[in-house]
């Protein structure tokens, strides 16, 4: 079986809605997202909005779990995955088509806005070497930091566009339904 992999550049257009699958308790968070193309009109002298791409978007299990908590409506997004159509037939009997993107990543469009990135990580996990023999394996040699001569003059300084991640505001547990779930169907449905 051939897939199409593609990748979407556009706005959420619908809230990111989650379900959990009846048979093997998997999360899944879908939306949709608009990919419009522009061109410049040289007769007007301005640009224009071209053709719309519509696609329903599917994040499976850590992936829709992320996306739940970071996504919004509005966001510019770039999402990459593969590409299907669904045939079926409306209450009138019609056969109608619709376009589905199961994502495999999305991320934020940092062409249009800043973003700060805040890893999960399982409990008890740590970036920090503990002991004498991993320090010397790894080895290196100790470095200081220095101005980004990338960082445009005009970006406020860093204080300014992002607050410290606080756990406490920021909740990464994984999402229960309403319901309510059991240790066991979570660990399950996290695949």
């Amino acid at each position: 079986m051939f897939d199409t992999p593609v990748t979407v550049v556009g706005n959420v257009l619908t809230a990111p809605e989650w379900r959990r699958t009846s048979v093997t308790g998997a999360f899944v968070v879908t939306f949709k997202i608009a990919s419009t193309s522009r061109r410049f009109d040289k007769e007007r002298g301005q640009w224009v909005d071209g053709d719309t791409l519509r696609v329903r978007v599917a994040c499976w299990r850590r992936l829709g779990e992320n996306v739940s908590v970071s996504v919004q409506l509005g966001d510019p997004l770039i999402v990459y995955g593969r590409l299907y159509s669904r045939d079926w037939l409306d209450d009138q009997g019609n056969k109608r088509t619709t376009y589905e993107l199961d994502a495999l990543s999305v991320g934020h469009d940092l062409n249009r806005g800043v973003d700060k990135f805040a890893r999960r990580r399982p409990p008890g996990s740590t970036d920090m070497i503990n002991d004498a023999t991993s320090a010397a394996a790894i080895g290196g040699e100790l470095t200081e930091p220095m101005d980004d001569p990338g960082r445009p003059d005009d970006l406020p300084p860093d204080s300014e566009l992002f607050d410290e991640f606080d756990p406490a505001v920021y909740d990464t547990s994984p999402i229960v339904p309403a319901g309510g779930a059991d240790e066991q169907s979570l660990a399950g449905a996290r695949g």
